[in-house]
């Protein structure tokens, strides 16, 4: 019987199906040597959050496919899985929605200052009405520039332009058809959406390219009353220069749903500052959609192990060997 490595706790109804077609075999990624065992002694593998090095795969001769539970895979060397024929799954669609709620809930948290006054409010500090110190900013009728306009970003361009009457504004690597029709979007240069935009928001995976993609010169390239909004990765961002940019005003906030390290440590600056909403990487984080998810990533990973995978494929090129 096949054998499926399971480095994160699956639903009850997820573990059943992947039984049917394997033996199970559930593993802390935190114990290293046990993990790297398991892997050496599996078929394929299922799990979220943990990094994946070719150290770690010397030996797994027997290995054919492993499957992520999220859209993102940076924790993976694809270029190695594709040289060891070793297929990678991730889950791109089930959680779009889920993100793109995740996303607009900071551009309005930010806007209208709701964790800032909630917590205002908490204190007792509300004894009569309120005043301009306490004013947030408008969305409807703004500015939305958008960083990468795929399943996620064109889910944000659509609550922008069609829920609040934004004017949207994206880059990408080529252009999105279907958005500028839908939603009037409009394909910049980043240089022009940094100058332009009220809100920015990051929807790119993290790569070599989108390593640190925003920094000092582009934070200064935004408006002072810009609101810098991530929900992708962590590291597309500077947050050394993030942190700079918020202490001195050079643009008017963040909302963060992620960081260069998980979780964010206690003494971040960034948990400091009024203007900053911080969330701990919640972005797919709702009961139905990380089900979802993780059927998704168990029935890629069944499939992908009986050669019938064609869709959610990340490293297509390990199909032609």
């Amino acid at each position: 019987m096949k054998k499926i490595v399971a480095w994160k706790s699956l639903p009850e109804d997820v573990l059943a199906y992947l039984q049917q077609h394997a033996q199970v075999v559930q593993v802390d990624p935190s114990q290293h040597d046990a993990f790297v065992a398991a892997l050496r002694d599996a078929e394929g593998g299922i799990g979220a959050s943990a990094q994946i090095t070719p150290a770690m795969l010397e030996g797994a001769n027997r290995l054919k496919a492993l499957s992520t539970i999220s859209v993102g895979y940076d924790q993976f060397d694809v270029d190695d899985l594709t040289r060891r024929g070793i297929v990678l799954a991730h889950t791109p669609d089930v959680l779009t929605e889920s993100t793109a709620d995740t996303v607009f809930s900071l551009i309005l948290a930010c806007a209208r200052r709701v964790v800032e006054l909630a917590d205002w409010v908490r204190a007792g500090q509300w004894r009569a009405s309120i005043g301009p110190a306490q004013f947030g900013l408008d969305v409807q009728g703004k500015t939305i520039g958008i960083v990468g306009l795929g399943r996620i970003g064109g889910a944000v361009a659509r609550r922008a332009a069609l829920g609040f009457n934004m004017k949207v504004l994206y880059t990408n690597r080529s252009a999105n058809r279907e958005a500028e029709q839908a939603y009037g979007a409009r394909r910049v240069e980043l240089a022009e959406l940094l100058a332009q935009s009220d809100f920015v928001c990051l929807q790119v995976p993290l790569t070599r390219e989108t390593r640190h993609l925003i920094g000092a010169a582009e934070l200064r390239a935004m408006k002072k009353s810009a609101i810098l909004i991530n929900a992708s990765r962590g590291a597309t961002v500077d947050e050394l220069a993030l942190i700079e940019a918020l202490r001195n005003g050079t643009i008017h906030g963040a909302g963060l749903d992620v960081f260069d390290t998980e979780p964010l440590q206690a003494d971040s600056p960034l948990l400091s500052m009024p203007n900053v909403v911080a969330l701990p990487h919640i972005g797919s984080a709702t009961h139905e959609t990380r089900h979802a998810m993780a059927l998704n990533a168990a029935q890629n990973l069944v499939a992908a192990l009986d050669g019938t995978l064609t869709t959610n494929i990340v490293n297509r090129d390990v199909l032609a060997r």
